[in-house]
């Protein structure tokens, strides 16, 4: 059951991916993974870093997913951000924030939320 949850994961990161894309931001690093946790992406918008948590649901209760993202998760997310910041090489941008996607519905017709500095550091 793991796999099928992992490939749920994968194909959420997908849509994120490609729907930031879009919208103009480029990918930095995927699935960057320190001591601390995990991001599932970081992507660049101009001068800014952006850390973005992933979440997929199959029902359409946009506010049930977001508050999957408790303290705790928003913690490990915090330390692995200061881990990147600290030990990957990056550009010149001076500037980030930690955004979420929201991707809820269980048909191809997904509905996608972009919540831009869900929280802070």
């Amino acid at each position: 059951m793991k796999s099928g949850t992992t490939e749920k994961g994968r194909l959420a990161e997908d849509l994120a991916l490609n729907f930031l894309k879009n919208e103009g931001l480029s990918v930095i690093v995927r699935n960057y993974r320190s001591p601390q946790g995990e991001i599932d992406l970081i992507m660049q918008d101009r001068d800014t870093t952006i850390f973005v948590e992933v979440r997929s649901r199959a029902g359409s209760k946009i506010l049930d997913t977001i508050e999957t993202i408790d303290q705790g998760k928003q913690n490990r997310i915090i330390l692995t951000s200061q881990h990147y910041l600290q030990n990957a090489e990056r550009g010149s941008t001076p500037y980030y924030r930690f955004d979420v996607i929201l991707i809820s519905g269980r048909s191809v017709k997904e509905n996608i939320e972009w919540i831009k500095n869900a929280f802070d550091a």
